[in-house]
């Protein structure tokens, strides 16, 4: 019960957050201006999050969490490339029920300047971290071979074509769309 009342006041956060940054833009909220926006307190805000960065890319982490969790929930018999497209077809479906949030958060990750770097870092830090998912799911502590890493890198790239897709085009079918592009890469 304490966790989902932590998680739900960590939402509310985001998307008072997430509001006055579409309004106004990143750069030019404070921290201040979140926890009079969420009614709460300074102390809370820094409970929850780091820094406003932090708070950001907390859609982020919540979506990374998702793929790994699918990665670790796949069945032994599958491979590592039918997992791993498993897993961001569950995130599809998910981002396409919570799609305009996404896509304001994106947009608002666009425009902010002191962002542009850290994003494309933290892609990077994913695209490892999710190599390693694969690899400990087969119970392999070796660091994820060349083999791994392209996949994981392919598939990503795919995800970002589809992603690209579905924000300037109108789509009929989305998850049709996304496994047409994942055929398409073999």
């Amino acid at each position: 019960m304490r966790e989902r009342k932590k998680a739900a006041a960590k939402a509310a956060v985001v998307s008072a957050a997430i509001s006055l940054f579409s309004e106004r833009g990143y750069d030019a909220v404070s921290v201040a201006e979140i926890c009079e926006a969420a009614d709460i307190a300074r102390r809370s805000f820094f409970r929850y999050f780091g820094t406003k960065e932090d708070l950001i890319l907390e859609p982020y982490r919540a979506m990374d969490a998702r793929v790994h969790r699918s990665i670790a929930a796949a069945p032994a018999e599958l491979s590592d490339r039918e997992v791993f497209e498993r897993a961001l077809r569950d995130l599809a479906v998910y981002m396409l029920g919570n799609w305009d949030d996404l896509i304001g958060t994106f947009q608002i990750l666009e425009r902010a300047t002191t962002l542009r770097g850290t994003v494309n870092a933290q892609l990077a830090d994913q695209e490892r971290g999710l190599a390693d998912a694969l690899l400990q799911r087969r119970s392999d502590p070796s660091a994820p071979d060349w083999q791994t890493l392209l996949l994981v890198g392919r598939a990503t790239a795919a995800y970002r074509v589809w992603l690209s897709e579905m924000r300037t085009t109108a789509v009929s079918d989305p998850l049709d769309l996304l496994e047409t592009i994942f055929q398409a890469q073999t």
